[in-house]
């Protein structure tokens, strides 16, 4: 039988730059023999927990990490977001960040001091993961294990979800990847529909020299667009700024269109370069010359994959017949500049299970649901 003391775990709470280290360094062993993970760069992970990150201007967090005779097995956080908290009024925090052996041991100490930690800060309800808010990497991948995850998504081990779910969790929203061809043909009256209102909507590609204008644009139909939406916190300006600005220098101007009705903006797109495929041999390293291939593969080569991570139409269209003929048309867009790029494989997500609009517009169009994300909830 096992030493019980060789079973205990010990839980730190993250705070100095070698408990940070071994944060980061955790999922690299983890992953060691999967061969769909792929090693984030090491300073977008810095960067995620530095105090420049705007998320933390409206929220408060704690990170932990579990150890085993002195070795890192484990680790989470756990977040309270304060416009999750005005937009819900629900005293719900989030944990995230989750990255542990398989050993409910392991799990059950990571999810209680999470759980604990949130208790303690007046909350009711722990949802998670969310990596570190909704409008990041959110959910538990629980199907589609063997192939990689694209920019932006996240991966998992195949344990995990029952693991969570030894712990009381329950799944509360399952969240869809779908992949598609870029080069898929246009159903005939999806094509029809556009036809009669070209003349009222155009389609554009953003301006770069007009970038913040469109930024703007893009923030405002967001936050219209996703009103409603299961979970929804409204992105803010100083965010979205960073995160307009950082992924500019990564894509062509194509990749982002607007459309306007009558000239005024009404629906948008963003579609990534699959920065996950740039990187995949790099094992988060961008020295010494990391950062070269990177910057070849994605400006000269260009990845043959992307990822379209966010659209809206805003909602005064959502329920109309045009609402759908702006989703397409700018779908159409923004693939047939993927399609001139030489992009093979897209992702589009993630999709709501129950979005039932959006998804038979992509399946329209030849989308395939090809990985599963799941959110949980446990009341505290």
């Amino acid at each position: 039988m096992a030493d019980p003391e060789h079973l205990a775990v010990t839980l730190q709470v993250v705070t100095e730059r070698a408990q940070w280290r071994q944060f980061r360094a955790l999922p690299h062993r983890l992953y060691a023999a999967d061969p769909a993970w792929i090693a984030p760069l090491d300073v977008e992970q810095r960067q995620r927990f530095s105090p420049a990150n705007h998320f933390f201007d409206h929220a408060r967090w704690r990170a932990w990490l579990a150890l085993r005779d002195g070795v890192p097995v484990g680790r989470i956080t756990a977040q309270i977001d304060e416009l999750h908290l005005r937009q819900h009024a629900d005293a719900t925090g989030y944990f995230g960040m989750l990255e542990a052996e398989d050993d409910p041991v392991v799990f059950a100490a990571l999810l209680g001091a999470a759980a604990d930690w949130l208790r303690s800060e007046g909350m009711q309800r722990v949802r998670g993961p969310m990596n570190l808010h909704i409008n990041e990497e959110v959910g538990l991948l629980v199907d589609g294990f063997s192939t990689p995850p694209f920019v932006l998504m996240g991966h998992a081990r195949p344990y995990y979800g029952a693991a969570i779910e030894g712990q009381g969790y329950r799944g509360v929203k399952d969240l869809l990847a779908y992949h598609i061809r870029p080069d898929f043909e246009a159903p005939r009256v999806m094509t029809r529909l556009a036809g009669r209102v070209s003349e009222r909507v155009k389609v554009r590609a953003v301006r770069r020299k007009q970038l913040a204008e469109d930024a703007a644009i893009m923030l405002d139909i967001f936050n219209d667009a996703w009103h409603n939406n299961w979970g929804f916190v409204p992105l803010v300006a100083a965010e979205w700024e960073d995160t307009v600005q950082t992924l500019g220098k990564l894509m062509p101007d194509d990749y982002i269109q607007i459309a306007e009705y009558d000239g005024e903006p009404v629906a948008f797109i963003v579609a990534l370069p699959n920065l996950n495929e740039a990187i995949r041999d790099l094992k988060g390293k961008l020295l010494p010359f990391g950062w070269a291939k990177l910057l070849w593969r994605l400006k000269v080569r260009h990845p043959a994959t992307a990822r379209i991570p966010l659209m809206g139409v805003r909602q005064s269209f959502q329920h109309s017949r045009l609402g759908p003929t702006l989703a397409f048309m700018v779908i159409d867009a923004v693939r047939k500049a993927m399609h001139a790029r030489g992009v093979k494989d897209v992702e589009m997500g993630w999709i709501l299970e129950d979005n039932d609009g959006m998804c038979n517009i992509i399946e329209t169009i030849g989308g395939q649901a090809y990985k599963r994300y799941r959110v949980y909830e446990k009341e505290l």
